[in-house]
């Protein structure tokens, strides 16, 4: 399986701008620029698609980790913060707020740390990734 996306940049890296466009079409010409990366412009920015791609796949990797281990979820809902120091993504930080029928503390966190090892998007982040799950 292949997935892919498109960013077209035109001007300097200051000045410029740009636009994503996904094969899915969610995002299409979805504006991204210096301003939207590292001040407050309207548009998107490389790193926030890549807490939302680390967040998404977080969550359905869990919930096929819970369902291999008899449990269905009724919500996960998990926000992921990266952290930019000196040019490179150092941290993916997972906060997860969970809703599991019948599971036990215990067997909630051995769950959410084999996802947290295991989505493919972890196994692709080369920087310090953190877990922080609680149930509801």
């Amino acid at each position: 399986m292949k997935r892919n996306a498109t960013a077209v940049w035109n001007g300097s890296g200051k000045e410029g701008k740009g636009y994503l466009t996904t094969q899915s079409t969610v995002l299409n010409k979805s504006q991204y620029s210096w301003s939207t990366r590292f001040a407050d412009g309207i548009g998107t920015n490389p790193e926030e698609l890549m807490a939302a791609a680390h967040a998404g796949c977080f969550n359905m990797k869990l919930s096929f980790v819970l369902g291999e281990a008899g449990f269905t979820p009724d919500e996960l809902e998990t926000k992921c913060d990266v952290t930019i120091d000196n040019g490179s993504i150092t941290k993916s930080e997972l906060t997860l707020r969970a809703k599991i029928p019948g599971i036990t503390a215990d067997k909630f966190k051995e769950c959410a740390d084999n996802a947290k090892a295991n989505c493919p998007v972890s196994k692709a982040y080369n920087c310090e990734i953190t877990l922080d799950a609680s149930l509801a």
